[in-house]
C-alpha cells in the first residue's frame, strides 16, 4: 500500500524517530545520504525536497548542477543499524527549473522509472519482475596498500584451508569445497540469518541464504521476484545490510567479482520475467523450455547487445578477472536450459508459468543496479521490438557443457568483452537500444564511459605484485 506524508509522520511519532536520513545515489551505485532531525520534517520536505550538487555525485549536468532530492514515502523504513532512531528514504533527484521541478535523466532511479514507462508505451508488458541472486565474501581481515613502496593486499577467512594448519580446532574448508556445507564449518550462519531477518523487516522478502563455492567464505543470499523498480531499491538496501551486519559480527564484507586467486568469482545473476494484466508474457507450454516466442526474442535483444550491456553489467575491471573460460562463470554467448556455461541460463526447476523465466549469468554487483536493470530491459525490448531470434543468429540453444567442446568447435563461438576496456568500446559503439525513449540520456552515456575509461587508464598504470613474480630478477 502506498504511502503519504501523514502515514511518515505517524511512523515518526509511533517509533519515536528522531532523524530522517535521505540516502542518494551516485554513478558508481554507492549510498550517499544526508539527515535531518525528525523536528524539521513536514509535508514540505516531501515537496521542496533537499538540496544537493549533482556534480559531486559522477554525473555530468548540462543543466546547472544544484538539484533537489524528492524522498518516497513507499521507501521509508528503519535504519537498524543507527543508535539513534532513524527512519531511512530514497527517492529521485529533481531539476529545479519549473515550479513543480523535473526529474533528473541523469539520475539513476529516474532511469530505471523511465524504462519501465518505456515498456509499459510499447505494449509489449506492463510490468518486469526480477531475481537478483547476491554473491559474496565475507572476511575476517581485509587490508590493502598502494603507495611508492607497497602493491599489496591481504585477505583472511578463519574457516579458509590455508588455515588448518594455525586454527587448532580442525573447523577448516577445502578448498572449493564451501557449497552448502553445514555448522560447525558454517561459522557465520548467524550473521546471513540476521541479515535475511533484517531484509524482510524492510520489506525484502528472502528465498534463501547458503554458503557457496569458496572455502574462504563466500556466501549467497537470495531474494524472491520482486518489480523492477522495488528490486533495484532493494538491491541497493541488501548490500547496505550485508556490509553493515557483517561489521557487526567483526567481519567485512565485499560484492568484487574476484578478490581471490584460485577461488569462485562472485556474480549476481538476475531472473527475470514480464507479465501484462496480470498474465505472464514468457510462457508457453509448446515453446522451447516452456517459453514464448516473446520471451525468446526478448533473449535475443540481450545476446545481441551483450557486449555493449558489460559495460554496465560488469562495469569494474575486477569483473573480466571472474569472466574467464572453464569455470561456471558465462564467457559465450548463447542460451540453453540448466546450463551454467551460457551466458543466459534457463531453469527447469520454474515450471508454473508465472514463474517461467531466464536467468542472466554475467552480471555482477559492482554495478549500479539501476544502471544495470535499465539496460537489460532496454536491449530485452529492443529484442522484441525487432524479433531478434536467438536461434536463428546461432545462438543456441547450447544444451551441454560449452567447455567440454573440441577446441575447434570453441572457436566458432562468440565470446563476451576480456577487458572493462572492450566493454566501453562496445557501448560507445552499440547504444541507440538504451537511448530510445530518452530513457538513457546521450551525456550520461558518454559521461559514464569517460569516467570509467579513466579508472581504467588509472589501474593499468599500477604495477602488479604478479609482476614482480614474473619480471623482477629478469
Amino acid at each position: 500500500m502506498s504511502k503519504n506524508v501523514k502515514d511518515i509522520i505517524r511512523m515518526i511519532e509511533e517509533n519515536g524517530i528522531k532523524m530522517i536520513d535521505f540516502k542518494m545515489v551516485d554513478i558508481n551505485g554507492q549510498y550517499r545520504h544526508v539527515s535531518i532531525p525528525a523536528a524539521n520534517f513536514s509535508e514540505d520536505t516531501m515537496k521542496s525536497g533537499i538540496g544537493f550538487d549533482a556534480s559531486n555525485y559522477g554525473y555530468a549536468v548540462v543543466e546547472k548542477s544544484d538539484m533537489v532530492f524528492i524522498p518516497d514515502p513507499d521507501t521509508a523504513v528503519i535504519d537498524p543499524f543507527c543508535s539513534i532512531p532513524t527512519l531511512s528514504m530514497t527517492g529521485n533527484a529533481m531539476i529545479i527549473d519549473t515550479p513543480e521541478n523535473r526529474p533528473l535523466p541523469q539520475y539513476p532511479r529516474n532511469i530505471i522509472k523511465a524504462a519501465v514507462a518505456e515498456m509499459k508505451k510499447s505494449g509489449i508488458a506492463d510490468e518486469m519482475f526480477i531475481l537478483p541472486e547476491f554473491e559474496f565474501y565475507l572476511f575476517d581481515k581485509a587490508g590493502w596498500q598502494v603507495s611508492g613502496n607497497e602493491i599489496s593486499a591481504s585477505i583472511d577467512a578463519k574457516q579458509s584451508y590455508w588455515n588448518s594448519a594455525t586454527e587448532g580446532l580442525g573447523v577448516v574448508v577445502p578448498k572449493q569445497k564451501n557449497y552448502h556445507i553445514a555448522k560447525p564449518f558454517d561459522i557465520s550462519y548467524e550473521a546471513r540469518s540476521e541479515m535475511c531477518l533484517l531484509m524482510k523487516e524492510m520489506g525484502i522478502e528472502i528465498n534463501y541464504h547458503h554458503p557457496e563455492v569458496a572455502a574462504s567464505g563466500q556466501f549467497e543470499i537470495e531474494p524472491q521476484l520482486g518489480e523492477v523498480v522495488h528490486m533495484a531499491d532493494a538491491t541497493m538496501m541488501i548490500k547496505y545490510i550485508i556490509h553493515n551486519t557483517a561489521l557487526k559480527y567483526g567481519k567485512t564484507a565485499t560484492f568484487m567479482p574476484k578478490p581471490i586467486y584460485g577461488e569462485a568469482g562472485s556474480g549476481m545473476h538476475v531472473h527475470m520475467l514480464l507479465m501484462k494484466d496480470g498474465k505472464p508474457v514468457f510462457s508457453d507450454d509448446n515453446g522451447y523450455a516452456h517459453l514464448s516466442e516473446t520471451a525468446h526474442y526478448f533473449m535475443g535483444g540481450l545476446l545481441k547487445h551483450i557486449a555493449s550491456l558489460c559495460a554496465l553489467t560488469n562495469p569494474s575491471t575486477n569483473s573480466f578477472k571472474r569472466l574467464v573460460p572453464g569455470f561456471e562463470a558465462p564467457v559465450t554467448i548463447g542460451y540453453a536450459t540448466s546450463n551454467r556455461s551460457a551466458v543466459i541460463r534457463i531453469p527447469a526447476y520454474a515450471k508454473s508459468p508465472e514463474k517461467r523465466r531466464f536467468e542472466l549469468r554475467n552480471p555482477d554487483a559492482t554495478c549500479n543496479p539501476y544502471f544495470c536493470y535499465a539496460a537489460i530491459l532496454m536491449a530485452g525490448l529492443d529484442g522484441v521490438k525487432n524479433k531478434i531470434d536467438p536461434h536463428a543468429n546461432g545462438w543456441g540453444p547450447y544444451d551441454f557443457n560449452l567447455f567440454h567442446l573440441p577446441e575447434e568447435e570453441k572457436a566458432k563461438l562468440k565470446g563476451l568483452p576480456t577487458s572493462l576496456e572492450q566493454a566501453l568500446t562496445a557501448l560507445e559503439e552499440d547504444h541507440d537500444y538504451l537511448t530510445a525513449g530518452g530513457v538513457f540520456p546521450e551525456e550520461q552515456i558518454t559521461n559514464f564511459i569517460k569516467t570509467k575509461r579513466a579508472e581504467c587508464s588509472e589501474m593499468s598504470k599500477i604495477p602488479h605484485p604478479a609482476e614482480f613474480d614474473k619480471y623482477f630478477n629478469l
